[in-house]
């Protein structure tokens, strides 16, 4: 005879998860956009994980990052394909430019700010990786502006759109 055991989740596991499919449908509705240039994409779930960052701290929003990453590459059918191992590169670095941002006020670096530098990081990784296992050639780094100009204008994008949601979700 067994016994089941029941676990309830938290309402934290529920905000969570509520997050988490927020980032993973904005991921693969960007992913069903097509781009001029590979790894050029806006970044829609960054929107996403910038509000979890101002409303409920880093490890709340590195917790919806990660099950992005991996439920949304399960989705697109990615899962271990180098697109996953770009993506949770570019994550991982992002996450670890935000924590480290965390010390700085809001007031001083708000969201546009927190975008634009998770942006930066995020591509930043993705060439880093890319360099080191994909693309053995230094040329690859000929695309850095246009990738960097990417992050900047996509950054701003996202950082304004999550900082209006932050304002009119804060009454």
């Amino acid at each position: 005879m067994s016994t089941a055991v029941e676990v309830q989740p938290s309402a934290r596991d529920r905000r969570l998860a509520r997050y988490a499919a927020a980032a993973i449908a904005a991921s693969l509705i960007e992913a069903a956009i097509p781009s001029p240039l590979p790894g050029v994409k806006p970044g829609l779930a960054n929107i996403v994980i910038l509000i979890v960052l101002a409303r409920h701290g880093w490890r709340d929003a590195a917790w919806v990052s990660v099950l992005r990453v991996i439920a949304g590459s399960l989705l697109a059918g990615q899962f271990l394909a180098p697109g996953f191992f770009l993506a949770a590169t570019g994550a991982l670095v992002s996450l670890a430019v935000l924590g480290a941002l965390q010390a700085l006020p809001w007031r001083w670096l708000g969201p546009v700010g927190r975008s634009v530098a998770a942006a930066f990081a995020h591509i930043g990784g993705q060439l880093v990786l890319a360099r080191l296992w994909l693309v053995p050639h230094d040329g690859l780094f000929n695309l850095a502006p246009v990738f960097f100009a990417a992050a900047l204008v996509f950054g701003i994008v996202n950082g304004v759109v999550a900082d209006r949601l932050l304002r009119d979700n804060a009454a």
